[in-house]
């Protein structure tokens, strides 16, 4: 057998036991609990009507920016500074994708909250 086969099977078939797991336990806890006699509100707790979209929106956004902003900068520098390293790239695209997750983080606390 093609040892190059194995490690996509191997890929999916253990994201699909932790799925299965995931999903298997969750049932049955919420079988036990429904047994017990529990409210079914309790399931819906911690969950936002709608404004998980706007979370994603508003990070994926500042993380392009970011990396946007860090080609750019990495460019400025590589043209004015004469510096020709390689590690000038990833550097600052690292970087700024950083401080973009931050800005959206913050951001996204201030607007979801």
């Amino acid at each position: 057998m093609n040892e190059e086969i194995l490690i996509p099977i191997s890929l999916f078939l253990s994201i699909f036991g932790i799925v299965y797991l995931y999903f298997s336990t969750r049932n049955k806890e919420r079988l036990a609990l429904i047994e017990k006699g529990a409210d079914a509100s309790i399931f819906n707790i911690g969950k936002r009507s709608g404004s998980s979209w706007k979370v994603v929106v508003i990070n994926v956004a500042f993380l392009l920016m970011g990396i946007g902003l860090g080609f750019f900068l990495a460019i400025l520098i590589e043209n004015y500074t004469g510096i020709n390293d390689n590690a000038v790239y990833p550097a600052l695209i690292f970087l700024m994708s950083g401080v973009g997750l931050y800005v959206g983080f913050t951001q996204t606390k201030k607007h979801v909250d």
